[in-house]
């Protein structure tokens, strides 16, 4: 636990942020399974729609520091490969 006044505010900052980055990240997750779970169902329509969604709020996860900025690039570009692949096998 904390003993010095700035480590209190601190420790609370760390709370505030933690939630913050929570939040952002189970939306970025639910947007990425969403694009995932198109792929495996192999509905191409689908899957280019979800990742329309999917890219800007992986995008905007990245800005808020809730994610890197190169992590989101890869995650952006794995999924758009993914999808690109089921529509060259189709």
């Amino acid at each position: 636990m904390a003993n010095h006044k700035s480590a209190e505010k601190r420790n609370r900052q760390s709370q505030a942020s933690r939630l913050r980055n929570r939040v952002n990240k189970t939306q970025m997750k639910g947007a990425v399974r969403k694009v995932n779970e198109a792929v495996l169902a192999g509905s191409v329509d689908e899957a280019k729609e979800a990742l329309k969604i999917a890219i800007p709020v992986i995008a905007k996860t990245a800005t808020k520091g809730s994610l890197h900025k190169k992590n989101a690039s890869r995650k952006v570009s794995r999924l758009t490969k993914s999808i690109n692949k089921m529509q060259a096998a189709v």
